[in-house]
């Protein structure tokens, strides 16, 4: 790697993966964290990503770790350094190794993903449910979320080894059970997140120029469909 000054700007939804890919890597470069629970408001989570970047001096590359997360990136312009990002639709796929392997797990069988710092920072589905049944009464709540869910087969623990997974198996299973969902586990794999911080980052990443604003054909280069918002956003509940 070149000798660049480098600055790590990431979800702290996936904090627990991104250290345990420090450690693997050895990177020494600091990490400023935006806080979970942005993914259901992509114009917040833009207007945030933007603040963060607004304030950073003094680098060469900043590598951002999120995915495109409904459209988010879309727009955000880096004043005065090259923004490298992952060319991934949501976080998912940085725990799964690819974009390519979240799409065929959903072409197997419609999937709700969870990982720890999903489950316990963001608004997840069982949230969702939780605060309907709060406003509207199980009975509601429950034919609500049947026709939200109708489409999804399982809910799919990613086991990315940067945690003891026992720690959240009795309530991802409870949630499964609630929504009549298969409970599987599955393997993730840090390796696309891995790259991220070490590089090449070359026909996986994204890489903007100082002053440079990214738009939507620039994301689209690579076949991504960005019609389709992270799995929070298609299932999440407006909460007026």
């Amino acid at each position: 790697m070149s000798e660049e000054t480098v600055l790590i700007l990431a979800c702290a939804t996936i904090l627990d993966e991104l250290q345990l890919a420090i450690d693997q890597t050895g990177s020494p470069f600091p990490v400023v964290l935006v806080e979970s629970g942005l993914h259901l408001y992509p114009d917040k989570l833009k207007s945030r990503l933007q603040e963060e970047l607004d304030r950073i001096v003094n680098v060469d590359r900043v590598l951002l770790a999120f995915g495109y997360c409904g459209n988010c990136v879309v727009g955000i312009k880096p004043p005065s350094f090259t923004l490298t990002l992952p060319r991934a639709a949501d976080c998912i796929s940085l725990l799964l190794g690819s974009s390519q392997r979240r799409a065929e797990i959903q072409k197997e069988a419609q999937t709700y993903f969870l990982t720890r710092g999903w489950l316990e920072h963001e608004r997840n589905i069982y949230r969702e449910y939780e605060g309907a049944v709060t406003r509207f009464g199980k009975e509601r709540a429950d034919r609500l979320f049947k026709i939200i869910l109708a489409h999804y087969k399982q809910l799919a623990v990613i086991d990315t080894e940067a945690y003891p997974l026992d720690s959240i198996l009795g309530k991802t299973k409870a949630i499964a059970e609630t929504f009549g969902l298969c409970h599987v586990v599955i393997p993730g794999d840090l390796s696309f997140l891995r790259t991220l911080l070490t590089g090449p980052w070359d026909e996986g990443f994204i890489n903007v120029s100082p002053g440079e604003t990214i738009m939507l054909e620039t994301v689209l280069e690579d076949g991504a469909d960005l019609g389709a918002f992270c799995q929070d956003m298609a299932l999440g509940m407006d909460s007026q």
